[in-house]
């Protein structure tokens, strides 16, 4: 696991600039990182039928429009809401009060900002939109490079093996994404949501003081940066 200092350095620079976040299509197109997953799957043999079953279940879920673009959205905004759930009030208006304009793309004015409550839940939307939208060329041919992919070759095996990893990981963010199949859909934009993930296994292993300090961390660096 990193250190404090760079999880919080990035999750500030998501926080700042969620298009930033170019290595979620690098993943997307990771074609020596698939074939590496596929020749894994292949010497895998304990957990062969556990995995084909997961195919089963992601041809189910893509047939029921699991690659649709709002799933994308929800996918990251469940991370998101389930890292700010641990976020105290006070530390909620030190980040976000600060860059609230930059996530919401400066379409917010200062009176509405003023005259409004900003939820975690819309910064949460404003930021998965804008990391959505690094992947969107991907969605729209979602029946062809993502679609045909995820049915065959290495990148079903990386989805799947990076959904177990989740689990054993994070099982709160695993079941959270599970109970609809989001957690198909994590490896594509692991890259992004990884530091809040961290932060996370941080609270869970040494307690909410050590992910406080966390927070202070971002604060710090949000502050350095504007």
């Amino acid at each position: 696991m990193d250190s404090y200092q760079e999880i919080a350095r990035r999750i500030a620079k998501i926080i700042l600039s969620p298009d930033s976040a170019i290595g979620v299509v690098d993943g997307v197109l990771s074609v020596p990182k698939d074939m590496g997953y596929l020749a894994f799957g292949f010497i895998d043999t304990d957990t062969r039928y556990q995995r084909e079953t997961e195919k089963i279940r992601m041809l189910t879920a893509i047939k029921h429009g699991l690659l649709d673009h709002h799933n994308f959205i929800k996918t990251i905004e469940t991370v998101l809401n389930n890292f700010n759930k641990f976020v105290p009030e006070t530390r909620q208006n030190a980040i976000y009060s600060k860059i609230i304009a930059s996530v919401a793309g400066r379409t917010i004015t200062n009176s509405m900002i003023a005259g409004r409550t900003i939820t975690n839940s819309m910064i949460a939307g404003r930021i998965a939109t804008a990391i959505a939208q690094r992947i969107s060329f991907l969605i729209t041919l979602r029946g062809g490079i993502i679609g045909n992919s995820l049915l065959n070759g290495g990148m079903v095996e990386r989805c799947i093996y990076t959904s177990q990893r989740l689990q054993q990981y994070n099982p709160d963010i695993y079941h959270a994404l599970r109970y609809r199949n989001y957690d198909l859909l994590y490896f594509l934009v692991e890259p992004a949501l990884n530091p809040f993930v961290e932060a996370l296994k941080v609270k869970n292993t040494q307690g909410q003081p050590a992910f406080e300090k966390i927070l202070s961390m971002v604060e710090k660096e949000i502050n350095a940066k504007r």
